[in-house]
């Protein structure tokens, strides 16, 4: 099993690997650092996934299927919170429709988990699950990324999905974003960027979230404040840590 040390979740499924960069939040991305060193370290699963870029690797949009992984979470017996493809992007144009509905059928049939599906694209998310293949899982929970109000209509997208469980990652939070509408949304994730060239992220933008969730009822978490050590910068926010999670979530 794939423990994980995010956060908000408890393992990871990753059947995918490999990338695009869509916008300004993918640019000090995580799994394009890591991506490049399994790569370096001759891991075949993300082999040719990513490139050197002057003094950086990036994406070169190469998408590799892992069918070792396709059915890992039906080993796993004890119920868990699974972030789905926390190294890639399930609805992104290289990946086809039909493998989508492989991966919903895996999660289907691991009832008793609740998967994290987070992707940058939710127009591509809307399309295939509108689907009639595609039924509604209540132990399955769709979420978008929006890293600044440049990409706010991401939430509009994402609330047309059909879900039981809708969230959004605020993370990494490049600017403010103000009252956002959250109406049928369930969870936010809050937290600033990590790693060596992480942009800074004030605490008023944090507050700002925090009590646009409070106006719409939202769980709120908040994951970190980040920068290069993000460790050391902690995730305390006016003296305690917020760990919400969705009231209408299934599972642990």
């Amino acid at each position: 099993m794939a423990t994980s040390s995010i956060e908000w979740t408890q393992a990871t499924w990753n059947p995918v690997a490999g990338c695009t960069m869509v916008s300004p939040g993918c640019t000090n991305c995580y799994a394009q650092r890591m991506a490049a060193r399994l790569q370096a370290m001759g891991m075949e699963k993300y082999a040719g996934t990513t490139r050197k870029s002057g003094k950086r690797h990036v994406w070169t949009g190469r998408v590799n299927i892992d069918e070792k992984a396709m059915t890992a979470p039906l080993a796993w017996k004890k119920p868990l919170r699974i972030f789905v493809n926390s190294m890639s992007d399930l609805f992104q144009d290289a990946i086809e429709d039909r493998f989508v509905h492989r991966v919903w059928q895996v999660m289907q049939r691991a009832h008793w988990h609740s998967f994290q599906v987070l992707t940058k694209r939710p127009d591509i998310m809307l399309r295939i699950l509108s689907g009639a293949e595609f039924p509604v899982l209540s132990n399955v929970w769709v979420g978008t990324s929006v890293e600044s109000e440049d990409f706010v209509e991401r939430i509009d997208v994402l609330r047309k999905v059909p879900a039981q469980v809708r969230f959004v990652s605020f993370e990494p939070l490049l600017s403010p974003i103000i009252n956002p509408n959250l109406a049928d949304i369930h969870w936010a994730i809050v937290g600033g960027e990590s790693g060596p060239r992480a942009r800074p992220m004030e605490e008023w933008w944090v507050e700002e979230l925090r009590d646009a969730c409070d106006r719409h009822g939202l769980a709120f978490f908040f994951k970190q404040w980040g920068g290069p050590r993000k460790k050391n910068a902690g995730r305390i926010l006016h003296g305690r840590t917020w760990d919400d999670y969705p009231i209408a979530a299934a599972g642990p």
